[in-house]
């Protein structure tokens, strides 16, 4: 099916009175969607015009409420670029990424404004709307009942400018053109299974590109049913699942834990739900999800560049992603030399026999299919070698060719001379009894290379006992000796981005420097101590020993 981009996937549901979307105690059908699309089209068209050189960008920070929806399928009407802004970010980050993704018109509402106030980002203030204004509805009266415009993108045009998570570094806006968005909707239908029977429940956030394109769209193209939350709540999953009967859920990094650590509802186990698509679930998260809620988990690796995927298949071992999709030839290479990476062995405890089989996933001759980052040449230089796609996410493969996750490139550690990457290390410490997440990270080491470091969030109601957890790590036989923790942090919350994946980057610089409760390792024991003020100095002054006090944490 041809669908003309997004001003086609949006025209598709013209006079379609089937319910559309749901929110709240509010419906609307997929007819009404789509005139409140072109109210809105109409508004942006007689408030911004078209640059000569690009369509209109139109950033829209909004968490997932209707005028998202709206604003979005507006802008594919009007064929403007959406671009989707993180309401985790600070205002100067946000500024930032309005100034990198030339940003003319931004939609945002009264709880979020204030991260938008001011000059800095060069969008002045008649060009900034706030869906909780009153001015705003009385804007909006006046497009009331707007004809469908009969705008049509070409291929080569931009529908999406969507940020990538900022897990491993910087956000950068990764293009996705009307004709690759175009290309993508039938398969991406069939791979989540909807059709228009189907009640999707759309609780990640929309500035993400997972809900954009395993949720909302696909519905829109379907015709399905979509309900949404305004942000994810682990405590409101059930409930909302219940709610709107939903089919479908899609997620990202640690939803499914967050939703496995609260109380079951006695309903779950004859709920609605037949599929969970997502990513970066633990395969003891995915197996338990399935089982509470009698649905079936399809986990599997991918990127918001696109180039290629990797899912788990019927013979896929425990602990890998898989076999990569659509025959896209993956590899794993070393970065230094470029040279493919030895396959893995493992030895009896299933602990990697040589760590040279870790490097960088790269889809070779695939660079061609990557669209690119919006204005960002150097973080191009670093995806796109000749004709190859680097991924930036560690790995590795087995003799079978399977593939394992092995963190982001960041995730590298070397100690006492040996590397190795955080979430091999990661796998074990979420093993243990009462833990919900354990990120692994760097932290300097006062003589030579790197720490361990874990920080470690308990489910709700368990108290952490450091003692315990020494013990359960000296009787996991796959943890290797250097990868013990040296220090290990109690946090109430990890930190998380804004598409709810691990943000080891705050963690990384305050390392023990945190009013978190720490705990260092005892030698080469499986004893913790409680980091003190006495012991925190005589560490400090170790690195003043070595000559390493610019690496200590501030």
């Amino acid at each position: 099916m041809v669908h003309a981009g997004l001003a086609g996937i949006v025209r598709g549901r013209a006079g379609d009175d089937a319910v559309g979307l749901l929110f709240e105690d509010r419906r609307w059908t997929w007819a009404e969607v789509v005139q409140e699309a072109a109210d809105r089209a109409a508004l942006l068209t007689a408030t911004v015009s078209r640059p000569p050189d690009r369509s209109i960008h139109v950033g829209i920070l909004l968490d997932n409420v209707p005028d998202h929806v709206f604003w979005i399928a507006a802008a594919g009407l009007a064929g403007a670029t959406v671009v989707g802004l993180n309401s985790s970010r600070r205002a100067d980050e946000i500024a930032d990424d309005l100034r990198t993704a030339d940003v003319d018109l931004i939609v945002t509402e009264g709880r979020l404004r204030h991260l938008v106030e001011g000059a800095g980002h060069g969008v002045s203030e008649d060009r900034t709307l706030d869906v909780d204004a009153a001015s705003y509805g009385r804007l909006l009266a006046s497009y009331r009942g707007a004809p469908l415009p009969s705008v049509e993108p070409r291929a080569e045009d931009i529908a999406f400018l969507l940020f990538s998570s900022g897990s491993s570094g910087r956000p950068k806006a990764v293009i996705l053109s009307q004709g690759r968005l175009s290309r993508l909707m039938d398969v991406l239908v069939d791979r989540i299974e909807l059709s228009r029977e189907s009640t999707t429940y759309l609780c990640m956030p929309l500035f993400h590109g997972n809900a954009v394109l395993m949720n909302l769209l696909p519905a829109m193209v379907c015709g399905a049913k979509v309900g949404m939350a305004r942000r994810f709540s682990a405590g409101r999953f059930s409930e909302d699942v219940h709610r709107f009967g939903a089919t479908y859920v899609n997620y990202v990094g640690r939803a499914l834990s967050y939703v496995l650590s609260r109380p079951a509802d006695p309903r779950d186990g004859t709920s609605a739900l037949e599929l969970a698509f997502g990513t970066e679930a633990s395969e003891v998260d995915v197996a338990r999800f399935a089982d509470r809620f009698g649905c079936r988990v399809n986990e599997g690796y991918g990127m918001s560049e696109g180039v290629f995927r990797i899912n788990r298949t019927p013979q896929t071992p425990p602990g890998s992603l898989g076999l990569p999709a659509g025959g896209v030839d993956v590899r794993v290479l070393d970065e230094a030399t470029g040279r493919e990476c030895p396959r893995a062995r493992f030895d009896e405890q299933g602990r990697l026999v040589d760590p040279a089989a870790v490097g960088q996933f790269v889809a070779i001759g695939a660079a061609h299919t990557f669209e690119g980052y919006y204005r960002n040449p150097e973080a191009m230089a670093e995806r796109v070698r000749g004709e190859d796609f680097w991924s930036g996410d560690l790995g590795y493969r087995d003799e079978a060719g399977f593939f394992y996750f092995a963190g982001r490139s960041s995730d590298w550690l070397r100690v006492d001379s040996e590397n190795f990457a955080a979430a091999q290390v990661e796998r074990i410490l979420t093993r243990a009894p009462g833990v919900l997440a354990a990120p692994v990270y760097a932290v300097p080491d006062p003589v030579t290379g790197d720490r361990v470091m874990c920080a470690v969030e308990v489910e709700p109601g368990t108290r952490f006992d450091v003692g315990a957890f020494g013990a359960f790590l000296a009787d996991q036989p796959d943890l290797g000796v250097k990868w013990w923790p040296s220090f290990v942090r109690l946090t109430e919350r990890v930190p998380l981005t804004g598409s709810n994946k691990v943000d080891k980057t705050p963690l990384r610089r305050q390392a023990w420097a945190t009013d978190d409760p720490v705990w260092v390792r005892v030698g080469r024991t499986r004893g913790y101590v409680e980091l003190s003020a006495t012991t925190r100095r005589e560490l400090e002054q170790q690195f003043v020993a070595h000559g390493r006090t610019a690496l200590l944490p501030r």
